[in-house]
């Protein structure tokens, strides 16, 4: 099938785009960073990496960071203020997941958190 977003006649991108990962609205140095280390966390446990797993993670310790604690509206309602448009559902099912898998803990007060293990991988401590 026909895609007029690709080239047809063998030449690699068209004038004018950046292909390189490290412009654009993904490629801010930081996030990268960021970005990597969340991997590297989620294949610690076994997990493939997905954008949603990513930006819920980097939420999570956003809010960790302002010393804030963020619960599944929270979480909804902080990607959505990103223009990262998942549904509440997805989010939830995410956040029960990431739970499951050890990588985050349900707070009594109903918030997530990374759970300690987590977060000792994430700093490099283990």
């Amino acid at each position: 099938m026909y895609n007029s977003h690709l080239p047809s006649d063998g030449s690699h991108a068209p004038s004018g785009i950046s292909m390189n990962p490290g412009t654009g609205v993904f490629g801010k140095s930081a996030e990268r960073h960021s970005n990597e280390r969340i991997r590297q966390l989620l294949k610690s446990y076994g997990l493939r990496t997905s954008l949603i797993r990513l930006k819920v993670i980097d939420a999570l310790l956003c809010a960790a960071a302002e010393e804030r604690s963020l619960g599944v509206r929270g979480v909804h309602s902080h990607l959505l203020e990103l223009d990262i448009p998942l549904s509440f559902l997805s989010v939830r099912e995410v956040l029960k997941r990431l739970c499951s898998e050890g990588v985050l803990t349900l707070n009594p007060d109903k918030s997530y958190s990374l759970h300690q293990q987590a977060a000792a991988l994430l700093a490099g401590r283990q």
